[in-house]
């Protein structure tokens, strides 16, 4: 992967974690790392998701797909929150 391919990769991330961030209720006590990578792999996630529907590739802006991918990026926050909120109550 080039220098690029990775800064536009963790920018990416970056903005689809915290839209994820932004769709939950609350606020979260999950680090700007952790928000970044969930995004990552939320972004990377919701493309196949959209890719297996068909809907990957439509003219324009992939409303479906950036949809989904916030959505993942929304429940990954989430996952993460409650496993920390866990820890802090042992």
């Amino acid at each position: 992967m080039e220098i690029g391919g990775l800064f536009t990769a963790l920018l990416f991330g970056a903005i689809i974690g915290g839209l994820g961030r932004l769709v939950i209720p609350g606020r979260q006590h999950v680090s700007l790392l952790a928000t970044i990578l969930v995004g990552i792999v939320a972004a990377l996630l919701g493309t196949a998701a959209a890719t297996v529907l068909g809907v990957a590739n439509t003219p324009g802006i992939d409303w479906i797909e950036l949809a989904l991918q916030v959505g993942l990026a929304g429940v990954g926050v989430t996952l993460l929150a409650n496993r920390s909120r866990q820890k802090l109550h042992r």
